[in-house]
């Protein structure tokens, strides 16, 4: 199984319309590769450490992304049970005391010391299978000051967004894919028809080459 690591960032709100070097700089990650991978499978989500009120939120912001994607969400996965799988935690310490973590995540000593040493804050591993779809994903929060600032709503709707494709580990250290429009919290136009057009049923899974932006441009413009 192969993983990748994604992106996370600050705060700007962008024009709806993109030209293709903008796409592209979405998916080419900071080895100057290009790759774009969906989700293959129907989205299983299941959220610990929060109560059920953060539970629903979470929950419901994903369904919203799923549905903009034109994906699926599902009751089960038949092969993981879950394959979105959202961890809050206080310590990232913690999370090596989750019980069988470590055989879905086989390096997680390792990891957490490397999120401890980074004060890190968030940190999303994604699986693929043998095609290059996206066949899981494991998301680590852990609540610092930072966090705490942030209302559920916006967290979730950020971790949805950034869960739904495999970004460039570059996409959103400088502009978040959110912003704020009559004190609402939304996802920007620009960013909602990236997501769509790469899950227009004509583009592939997954895309190792530049070219693919030329594509997803040219079908972002063909749906406004």
């Amino acid at each position: 199984m192969d993983e990748r690591q994604g992106a996370s960032g600050g705060s700007c709100f962008g024009e709806m319309k993109m030209e293709p070097d903008q796409v592209a700089a979405l998916f080419t990650r900071a080895d100057e590769t290009y790759l774009c991978a969906r989700w293959g499978r129907p989205i299983v989500p299941v959220v610990f450490g929060v109560d059920d009120a953060t539970l629903a939120v979470f929950k419901g912001a994903i369904e919203a992304v799923v549905s903009l994607a034109g994906h699926q969400m599902a009751e089960t996965d038949p092969e993981l049970g879950a394959n979105l799988m959202v961890f809050f935690c206080r310590d990232w310490d913690e999370m090596t005391d989750v019980p069988h973590l470590e055989k879905l995540v086989p390096d997680l000593g390792p990891l957490v010391a490397k999120l401890k040493g980074a004060d890190a804050n968030q940190y999303r591993i994604f699986r693929f299978d043998e095609a290059g779809a996206i066949r899981a994903a494991f998301v680590f929060i852990r609540m610092d000051q930072h966090l705490e600032a942030v209302s559920a709503d916006t967290l979730a709707l950020s971790q949805a967004v950034q869960t739904i494709l495999l970004w460039s580990d570059m996409a959103f250290r400088e502009t978040s894919p959110l912003a704020v429009v009559n004190d609402q919290t939304v996802l920007r136009p620009d960013i909602s028809a990236v997501i769509r057009a790469a899950y227009d049923p004509v583009m592939p899974a997954v895309a190792q080459d530049a070219s693919h932006a030329l594509r997803l441009a040219a079908r972002m413009g063909a749906m406004q």
